[in-house]
């Protein structure tokens, strides 16, 4: 029997080098799934043609890490928020800076352009939600009710709706024109990564990071069914166009839901680790994932997925009876009422901010235009994608070829072909035609080469020594051209090294011991006190290592003698030692600020009270101590990364001492 060409479900697409640093966020154009835009810890906003190796267009202007990218609906536009809080709107098409939008005082996390006017909506780690009118460059709106970080927002398919996802467990649905919640949704016991609404039904998704995904009804407000599995946290969800299914992206796996009952269609599995967004063209599923500063894509063949039946190990529940689904076009719920035209700005009820939310634009801010530049990097691709401004339909046009599948690894003999579907027929090749060539894995382009600088912390993961070169383990030399180094010589030296190491690490070792000592008698205090006067860095950060793990150890006498340890360890060029500093000072703010901040002041007692007057005496000393920490932590909120991230979350807790 002759081998028939079985093509893949899902595979890799494309692997590119998308900045000079770590990628922090990306996001697939809606509209052709042709368009992807990341950004980066080096401040960039950089714009790619799905499986095309160059970068398109650069965009610069943020200075500060790139969290959050958003592409509108027409591809037209492209927002970016930073850490810093920034926002910054480009036009693609004219290639330069539309907006900048300042308000926020923390990470942008989230962002989502308004289906139809020209809204933005962006939630931060500030907790708040902001409505920014674009035209008028200035903020419509502040919703507050989340207490964490909101990770996701999403515009419903009218327009008139907003939902949030937040940290703290929650969903909640906002009314824009009243400016007010119309719900919150609770069930979720973890973090809730991403939230979609159905696009034709009063129906509303959410993925969380316990590993549910959970339907809500938007007319009776209420659960409609909840879909659990032993899988990896919901990173990403999609609706199918007519939907009939829901598509979550999970670690390495793709699974296809159906909600009334709930079931699994469908399990596919995917190779691209944490994925990061999802889009749909062509019957094909495009998603992309990133780590470091490499991009990767991979694509799925719906026509090979199922997306309706009984489903799998059994998610269906023994107490209802297997249903048909409803066929796409008919719904059980109401529908979206699409305006026309385009939606206008929420009505003169809506309570405006102040003044500074929503001036108008000033001179600092055109300054910040200007400095914000669009780089053009490819004008062949640019001309493609962006310049036909006379052609009906955008290009890449919306209906633009799919990608061609590989072949399978092992051909199968044709009376073990998979179930016959019309797309897998369209792929087969007729006698007149040669068959597809296999897709070629385009090479790795980066958009600028990363400049061979030595960091100023040093990261606590490497795979190489910082600042340690050959040659200093050497004897020096004049001439080293002339001179020739004797083996025994270098191993000598090499030697001398080693010895001093080895009574480094067993002089270390031996404070260790002496700390672990203490710390067996149950005594924390006088163990951390061990620790301090033996006056090294890295026994601190090892026991402080081991005390953070259980905060219940932390008292407020034992602040008074770690404070200035953490203010040493803030200030050190080791990742490591920053990263365990700022972790104990948050537990510390987190526990005792209040404490301090109440004792303090209070009214004094009447008569003496011995133990009252130790308390304040240490909240006191305390206090000092948190002042002189939260001038370093106010210089080093600026910098980017993870570092900076830390920093800015402990300068929004210590704005009390402001």
């Amino acid at each position: 029997m002759a081998a028939a060409v079985v093509t893949k479900t899902a595979w890799k697409l494309q692997e590119i080098t998308a900045h000079s640093s770590n990628v922090s966020s990306l996001v697939l154009g809606k509209s052709s799934s042709r368009l992807l835009a990341t950004g980066g810890d080096d401040c960039r906003v950089n714009i790619w043609s799905v499986n095309k190796p160059n970068c398109i267009m650069s965009l610069t202007g943020h200075t500060t890490p790139v969290e959050s990218v958003k592409i509108n609906t027409n591809e037209e536009l492209i927002v970016a928020g930073s850490q810093s809080g920034s926002i910054r709107i480009w036009d693609l098409e004219a290639a330069k800076i539309l907006r900048t939008l300042m308000g926020h005082k923390a990470n942008i996390c989230s962002l989502d352009f308004h289906p139809f006017g020209s809204f933005v909506a962006s939630g931060s780690m500030d907790t708040n939600i902001k409505l920014w009118d674009v035209r008028r460059k200035g903020c419509v709106f502040r919703y507050k009710g989340h207490t964490q970080a909101v990770r996701c927002l999403r515009f419903s398919p009218d327009g008139k709706w907003l939902a949030s996802s937040s940290d703290d467990h929650t969903v909640k649905l906002w009314d824009l024109a009243a400016g007010k919640i119309m719900f919150e949704f609770a069930g979720h016991v973890g973090p809730v990564n991403v939230v979609e609404f159905h696009p034709n039904e009063y129906l509303l998704a959410s993925g969380s990071t316990d590993r549910t995904v959970r339907f809500w009804d938007l007319e009776k407000f209420q659960v409609v069914s909840c879909i659990e599995e032993d899988v990896a946290p919901v990173r990403c969800v999609l609706f199918n166009p007519d939907g009939c299914c829901l598509y979550a992206g999970c670690q390495d796996t793709l699974r296809v839901y159906g909600w009334e009952p709930e079931r699994c269609f469908d399990v596919v599995l995917v190779n691209w680790g944490k994925v990061a967004d999802l889009s749909i063209c062509n019957n094909q599923l495009i998603g992309v994932s990133f780590a470091q500063s490499t991009v990767s894509s991979f694509v799925v063949d719906l026509s090979r997925v199922t997306k309706c039946g009984s489903g799998l190990h059994g998610l269906v529940r023994d107490d209802r009876p297997p249903v048909q689904p409803v066929p796409g076009g008919s719904s059980l719920r109401r529908i979206y009422d699409r305006p026309s035209t385009t939606c206008s700005k929420p009505q003169s009820r809506v309570k405006h901010n102040s003044e500074s939310e929503r001036r108008s634009p000033s001179s600092d801010d055109d300054r910040d235009d200007k400095e914000s530049t669009a780089e053009i990097q490819n004008p062949e691709d640019y001309k493609e994608i962006f310049q036909p401004k006379n052609s009906i339909t955008r290009t890449p046009p919306c209906k633009s070829e799919p990608f061609p599948a590989p072949p399978e690894d092992e051909p199968m003999p044709a009376k073990e072909a998979p179930r016959p579907s019309p797309a897998a027929d369209l792929q087969k090749p007729s006698p007149s035609q040669e068959p597809p060539e296999p897709v070629q894995k385009p090479p790795v382009a980066p958009s600028a080469p990363p400049p061979k600088v030595e960091p100023p912390v040093i990261p606590a993961a490497r795979n190489e020594p910082i600042g340690l070169k050959a040659s200093d383990f050497l004897p020096a030399v004049k001439n080293q051209s002339l001179t020739e180094i004797v083996d025994e010589e270098a191993m000598s030296q090499i030697r001398k090294g080693h010895e001093t190491m080895c009574v480094v690490l067993t002089s270390r070792h031996k404070n260790l011991d002496t700390v672990r000592a203490v710390w067996s008698t149950g005594d924390i205090k006088t163990s951390v006190d061990s620790a301090v006067a033996i006056n090294d860095l890295s026994v601190v950060v090892d026991l402080l290592n081991i005390v953070n793990q259980k905060a219940s150890l932390w008292k407020l006498d034992l602040c008074t003698v770690v404070l200035p340890q953490i203010e040493k360890l803030l200030q050190s060029k080791y990742e490591s030692y920053v990263q365990t500093g700022c972790t104990s000072l948050k537990l510390i703010l987190q526990r005792f600020l209040p404490l301090i901040t109440d004792i303090l002041a209070a009214p004094p007692s009447v008569g003496v009270d011995i133990s009252r007057e130790e308390r304040l005496h240490k909240c006191r000393l305390c206090y000092k101590q948190l002042k002189n920490i939260s001038n370093i932590i106010k210089n080093k909120s600026g910098l980017s990364g993870r570092h900076g991230s830390a920093f800015r979350e402990l300068h929004l807790l210590m704005a009390i001492l402001e």
